[in-house]
């Protein structure tokens, strides 16, 4: 059957959404820690050379089957920070390689307007400018995964997302819980969804709290690893002294930061940022302004599931989402869609089904628990 319609006796070519949405100059943006599930990456690896070559360029790098581990599982290895940090950053590339090779296939050539990274997405990001060698950045998040989740077996804490309490809001519950323990306000995920990081004691104080204030909900996340707090100094100077030793150039494409929402323009900048990301909240509502007041009106995210798409269309009546798995799946000759999250997740974000009904909520935080294990995909926290 021709995908074609008549019109006034003319043949006319039905609009390729995402075609369109890559012609437009797009912000390119890379999913952090939570958005990792087994299968992920399958269709690339079976359908693109390119990106079957990022992947057979990380099991080589890493001297065991990264890609396996992606594909097969197990999902508790998967899951392990350790594991998820260069598992996601591969998929990330590989998705990116494949989208690239595919545009090429097509006489066309991307030029993003803008790249960004949700906390560990930077890494994806940055070798997206290259600013960053692909090589070099898998074995640095190999190393920023093993120093959190050394750092967390010292210090030990968890993180819980809040949803429906605005960022002022949520500063004064935090600073009212602090008498408990360290907790902190980690990311601004959007305008009414974020989350809070700290010692177990402090986060539950702070959840009380910001339940007594009339959260919509509020959900316990299974990580014992503070992420984007101060119980993270210890990784934070492991991860500086990695990083003075990683060849990193100026960006070509501009990157925006987690931390400011400012563009990193140079390689001490990029230093900086990435060191500092460890302790400091993400503030991804503002980085997605910056782009959409910069000129980024359609956004493409690169990478396993769906999750910025959702927090973007939420920050932004002005911003289109895509995302690319979606159109490698209609693009890529024999591919599947199954590098898509099973069963997709809901524009939305967090709303309706987005969080894991694995977490401790309603019961509270327990102080127990496998360190570093992410089980939670919509809040983004690494």
């Amino acid at each position: 059957m021709s995908d074609t319609t008549q019109r006034d006796g003319r043949e006319i070519v039905p609009r390729d959404d995402g075609l369109v949405a890559l012609e437009e100059r797009p912000a390119l943006v890379f999913p952090g820690q939570g958005s990792q599930f087994v299968g992920m990456g399958q269709d690339i690896y079976d359908s693109s050379p390119a990106g079957r070559a990022v992947f057979d360029e990380a099991d080589r790098i890493l001297q065991f089957p990264l890609s396996k581990l992606c594909f097969e599982g197990p999902g508790d290895e998967l899951e392990d920070t350790f594991n998820a940090q260069p598992a996601i950053l591969t998929v990330s590339i590989a998705g990116l390689e494949a989208l690239r090779e595919r545009l090429a296939a097509m006489g066309k050539h991307l030029e993003p307007v803008y790249v960004a990274g949700h906390s560990l997405g930077e890494y994806a990001a940055l070798v997206a400018a290259n600013a960053l060698d692909f090589s070099d950045a898998l074995r640095v998040v190999r190393e920023r995964g093993r120093l959190m989740k050394e750092t967390a077996e010292k210090r030990p804490g968890g993180m819980a997302a809040v949803i429906g309490l605005d960022a002022v809001t949520l500063e004064g519950i935090v600073a009212r819980a602090r008498d408990a323990g360290e907790v902190v306000l980690a990311n601004l995920n959007s305008p009414k969804q974020s989350v809070i990081s700290g010692e177990f004691a402090a986060l539950q104080r702070a959840v009380d709290l910001a339940r007594a204030e009339g959260a919509r909900r509020v959900q316990m996340l299974r990580i014992s690893i503070a992420s984007h707090s101060p119980l993270m100094n210890g990784a934070r100077s492991g991860l500086g002294e990695a990083l003075a030793h990683v060849p990193l150039r100026d960006p070509v494409i501009p990157v925006v930061a987690n931390i400011g929402g400012q563009v990193l323009r140079t390689a001490d900048d990029i230093r900086r940022e990435l060191a500092d990301n460890m302790v400091k909240p993400v503030n991804w509502t503002h980085s997605v302004i910056e782009m959409v007041n910069g000129g980024g009106r359609t956004f493409v995210e690169v990478g396993p599931g769906k999750v910025l798409s959702g927090l973007i269309r939420r920050i932004s009546d002005d911003a289109k989402a895509l995302n690319v798995q979606e159109f490698i799946a209609e693009h890529l000759p024999g591919s599947a869609a199954g590098g898509l999250e099973p069963g997709g997740l809901e524009p939305g974000g967090l709303e309706p089904g987005g969080l894991e009904p694995g977490g401790l909520e309603p019961g509270g935080l327990e102080p127990g628990g496998e360190a570093a294990r992410n089980t939670q995909r919509p809040e983004q926290d690494a």
